[in-house]
């Protein structure tokens, strides 16, 4: 009970300060009725968030133009982990069902493969970010980072300060490593829609590209 009050006071003061924001951002145009659909959907994936013990803070609605958008999103900061916070380094804005699916990941996925196959902890998920307006590549489809529903996860940084990244060590660590980096991106493909990785393609060759929308395609 205690946790569940907590979780609806944080949510109060994060829509009151997102609720100011608001006043200074041009919203995107839509129906009274869609408002309040996507208020209620927010509010009830914020108290989620504000369960998890993590670090976060709700971002006002922007719209872009040319298929561009930032709806119900969130800065997402740090991840509580079974012993430490995790830290995220250079991730945008993302949708709160994204960053509720990232948060379980880091923990259940990452956080504790580390452990088991590495021997420490997780200290830090190094990412290229988030939102960016732009094509999937070699299309003229939009890609779900355009919608801030999409990560692009490059490396993972354990407590006892080393490195693991997709780039240097899917083909090139040691088997241990290997099996970690296998492990994390198989994780990923029970949570999201979408998880690319370097035996996709050459342009995935540096990252796993984690991803709201799709149906289980993973790669």
């Amino acid at each position: 009970m205690l946790r569940s009050a907590l979780a609806v006071a944080v949510v109060a003061g994060l829509l009151a300060g997102c609720a100011r924001q608001e006043e200074r951002v041009t919203q995107r145009p839509g129906s009274a009725a869609q408002a309040s659909v996507q208020s209620a959907e927010t509010r009830i994936c914020l108290a989620d968030l504000a369960q998890t013990g993590s670090t976060f803070r709700l971002l006002p609605d922007r719209d872009f133009g040319a298929g561009c958008e930032q709806r119900g999103v969130v800065q997402l900061d740090g991840v509580a982990g079974d012993a430490a916070r995790i830290a995220l380094t250079n991730l945008g804005p993302v949708t709160c069902p994204l960053a509720d699916k990232a948060i379980g990941w880091a923990r259940f996925g990452v956080d504790r493969a580390a452990r088991q196959i590495l021997g420490n902890g997780l200290a830090q998920i190094e990412t290229f970010g988030s939102y960016s307006c732009r094509n999937v590549a070699g299309s003229s489809r939009r890609s779900a980072h355009s919608r801030a529903n999409a990560i692009d996860v490059a490396a993972f940084v354990l407590t006892d300060g080393r490195r693991i990244s997709v780039k240097d060590d899917w083909h090139e660590g040691s088997s241990e490593e290997r099996r970690f980096l296998r492990i994390v991106h198989d994780s990923a493909c029970k949570r999201f829609g979408t998880v690319l990785g370097p035996e996709y393609n050459a342009a995935h060759r540096d990252h796993l590209h984690l991803e709201m929308s799709g149906n289980a395609f993973c790669r």
